[in-house]
C-alpha cells in the first residue's frame, strides 16, 4: 500500500500548476508599478502634445 501511495502522482500536477500561478502572481505584482509609471509618463506626454497642438 505504501509503494502504491508513493507512485501516485495525481496531486503533483495540481501542485505544479499552483506553483506556476504563484510565481506569475509574484512577477505581476513586482512589474506592475514599473509599467504603471511608464504608462502614466507616456499618457501625460501624449496629453500635453495634444493640448499644445504638436
Amino acid at each position: 500500500m505504501l509503494k502504491k501511495l508513493l507512485k501516485d502522482t495525481k496531486g503533483a500536477t495540481a501542485i505544479e500548476y499552483a506553483l506556476i500561478a504563484a510565481a506569475m502572481g509574484i512577477a505581476l505584482v513586482t512589474v506592475m508599478p514599473v509599467v504603471e509609471s511608464a504608462l502614466t509618463t507616456q499618457f501625460s506626454t501624449l496629453g500635453s502634445h495634444i493640448a499644445s497642438g504638436k
